[in-house]
């Protein structure tokens, strides 16, 4: 696990090493043990490295034999050994053990399609001196990060934006349509970001750019859902398999391990799969309250026979790393869990440098509760088109609060309209209540609904699960969890690991009827079943948790003023409406409607307006 950054001039023109130094001095996080450079006329490479694999010679910029291709890499190889093996049957010469030669030698043999080849987490960049070209790809789920900007003069690229806002003549400017589509989805889509010319290189994407500044962008795979009629067993078996094998491949490296162990099923399973490979440290956070999971995971980590640490988070801890955690967010991502994850990952840096998770179960085998929803709204679903019209439109004049008013709207809204994704913070009205911009730009933007309909448009033939699933699966995960699972824990130095996002367990689940997914009142229905005599039997149908952070009880006391506050000096009054937000907070306490995920999603964008568009990035960084 690294940082990457770089630079390729369309003139004739050498970088700097100082100028690769500005770009990766602000990302030593994510690669403290090691920094290399090369450089040549026109392009430079710059790295930080995180010693995981073949600590000794895996010192990067790497190349091969000749030194006709360079590389620059963040991520791992899991089936590195096995592509290894092959590659020298074939004549390749190794000097070094690390998965980044492996690219290096793949790329010779396949060129571009190397990265079909892959079963890992990567971003990474190839200079071709014989082509005079360089190419860049980003993992098939989009674990790890790639951000990029383009002129008629320069492509810059690296593994955070700050890599980027570090360089020479670097303008910070909002993207307005990015705030726009935040506001909704607590994330900004990809392939935008917060910064207006800044570019995140979309999963199962690679790029080429030429010498002469032609850049071509690729999707070289696709996370489709293919449902197909088979027994239930053999889909249990098949999971089984393959989340078994990928455990033992994500456990590979030359460093200590642990795994994120909260109360769900998901993180349970990947440390029961480790725990029975080797003794495991394991490691939670909650907060204090009912909502708080670190018993429960204290319990499972008991009848696991780990070595567990955990954590309370109280609510002073959690507004002090606010600063931090914005800084290496990069762009504003309103997900409250991000700063329980920032603890947790602080916690197990302390004992490890790679932790094992669950992220994506619930995108690959239907864990969200939303996902149940189209089978409780079938009976409204099945009413003819006029007659759900005329239900909409009269349920729409009801009071709030009116019992049933929100089902039948829900119902009679259709899927590509209702469902963007895990989160809808602010409607398209809401947005023009709060927001400071001109009407046309509220009319004209590519909206939610839009982003998501590209998406739609491509699964016309599934179910209306499969058909959600895929939604997260190109928006949510990418946007919301591998977003926060990669800056949360790179801010610590620490190597996350996801084995449910590996492209050989998805082949199974992308298998998988709906009716398996979602059945018996319960979600992951069939991934329970292929956890049962695997993980503790009361584990299986434990509800979901995350990580619940008090939020809504929190806003109506002290932190509430202290949060206004914060909003009211960050600088973004030329975007949004103060006094409207003063509504919504006084709304909220006095229990005229729960506006906490709003005022949450504005205080993060104000923090890091002030944090990114008030104070210069370097003057950030030498607070930590």
């Amino acid at each position: 696990m690294c940082g990457i950054a770089g630079i390729m001039y369309f003139e004739d023109r050498e970088p700097t090493e100082a100028s690769l130094q500005q770009m990766t001095d602000v990302i030593v996080h994510r690669g403290p043990n090691d920094v290399g450079f090369w450089t040549e006329n026109r392009i430079g490479l710059g790295f930080r490295r995180l010693s995981i694999i073949d600590i000794k010679e895996g010192h990067q910029p790497l190349t091969n034999e000749d030194e006709t291709v360079w590389i620059i890499f963040n991520g791992e190889i899991y089936n590195y050994k096995e592509l290894r093996t092959m590659l020298q049957a074939r004549g390749h010469v190794f000097r070094t053990q690390s998965d980044t030669e492996v690219i290096v030698h793949l790329y010779e043999e396949y060129g571009e399609d190397c990265v079909k080849h892959m079963r890992g987490m990567f971003g990474f960049v190839i200079w071709d001196r014989k082509k005079k070209q360089l190419f860049g790809a980003r993992d098939h789920f989009g674990i790890k990060p790639f951000y990029y900007h383009v002129n008629d003069r320069q492509f810059l690229f690296g593994s955070e934006i700050k890599s980027l806002l570090a360089a020479d003549g670097m303008n910070r400017l909002i993207h307005t349509d990015s705030l726009l589509n935040y506001l909704t989805f607590q994330y900004v889509p990809e392939p935008n970001t917060m910064f207006h010319g800044i570019h995140k290189l979309p999963p199962a994407h690679s790029v080429t750019i030429t010498f002469d500044g032609e850049m071509k962008i690729h999707k070289y795979w696709d996370p489709m859902f293919e449902p197909e009629e088979k027994p239930f067993d053999y889909y249990v078996e098949g999971i089984r398999e393959k989340l078994s094998e990928s455990v033992k491949l994500h456990m590979v490296s030359d460093v200590d391990r642990g795994c994120f162990l909260s109360s769900g099923i998901d993180s349970t399973a990947i440390a029961t799969h480790m725990r029975n490979i080797e003794p495991i440290r394991t490691f939670s956070v909650g907060f204090e309250g009912a909502n708080n999971e670190t018993p429960i995971a204290a319990q499972t980590a008991a009848a696991l026979g780990t070595q567990h640490y955990d954590k309370i988070i109280t609510q002073d801890d959690f507004f002090a790393t606010m600063p931090k955690a914005i800084w290496h967010q990069d762009e504003p991502v309103a997900d409250p869990s991000a700063i329980a994850l920032y603890h947790v990952a602080q916690l197990a840096r302390e004992h490890v440098t790679v932790v094992l998770s669950g992220e994506g179960a619930d995108e690959l085998f239907g864990g969200y509760r939303i996902y149940r929803e189209p089978h409780s709204l079938r009976h409204l679903d099945q009413l003819p088109s006029a007659l759900k019209r005329m239900l909409h439109r009269f349920a729409s004049v009801l009071p709030s609060g009116v019992k049933g008013r929100n089902y039948v709207l829900r119902g009679t809204t259709p899927l590509e309209e209702r469902f963007l994704g895990n989160a809808k913070i602010f409607s398209e009205d809401m947005k023009a209540e709060v927001l400071r911009l001109d009407s046309e730009m509220l009319r004209n933007y590519k909206n939610p609904v839009q982003i998501a309909g590209d998406y739609y448009g491509k699964t016309k033939h599934l179910d209306p699960v499969s058909r959600m699933q895929y939604i997260d699966m190109n928006l949510w995960m990418p946007g919301d969890i591998l977003m926060k699972a990669d800056k949360m824990t790179m801010a610590h130095s620490l190597e996350l690991r996801v084995p449910f996002l590996d492209k050989e367990l998805f082949e199974v689940a992308r298998r998988i009827p709906a009716k398996y997914r979602i059945a018996n009142g319960t979600t992951k229905y069939i991934f329970r079943k292929a956890m049962e005599g695997i993980i503790p039997d009361p584990i299986l149908n434990r509800p979901k948790l995350g990580f619940p952070v008090p939020l809504r009880d929190w806003m109506k006391g002290a932190m509430g003023d202290m949060v206004m506050e914060q909003i009211k000096s960050s600088g973004i009054e030329d975007y949004i409406d103060i006094p409207v937000v003063e509504r919504m907070l006084y709304k909220h306490r006095n229990g005229q409607g729960d506006y906490a995920r709003r005022l949450w999603t504005l205080y993060i964008f104000a923090l890091w307006h002030k944090t990114f568009m008030e104070e210069l990035p370097k003057k950030v960084l030498t607070a930590y």
